[in-house]
C-alpha cells in the first residue's frame, strides 16, 4: 500500500479518546501517526498499519 506524508487515514479501531482519524508524521518501516482527536503520537510498525486502514481520506495540510 502506498502511504505519503500528511495523509489522513481512518482506522478499523477507535483511539481510547473516541477518534479514529490519523494523520501520517514520518513514512518508513515504522509509521508515526498523531491522532486528530486528541493530538496523541505513535511509532506503529507499517505491516501493522496497513491491516487496520479502513480507507485513506487524503492529504492535510
Amino acid at each position: 500500500m502506498e502511504l505519503h506524508l500528511d495523509d489522513v487515514l481512518e482506522m478499523k479501531k477507535k483511539h481510547p479518546c473516541g477518534g479514529n482519524t490519523w494523520k501520517i508524521l514520518r513514512v518508513g518501516m515504522d509509521l508515526k501517526l498523531k491522532c486528530l482527536t486528541c493530538g496523541h503520537e505513535i511509532m506503529v510498525p507499517r505491516v501493522k498499519i496497513e491491516k487496520n486502514i479502513r480507507k485513506v481520506i487524503g492529504s492535510q495540510s
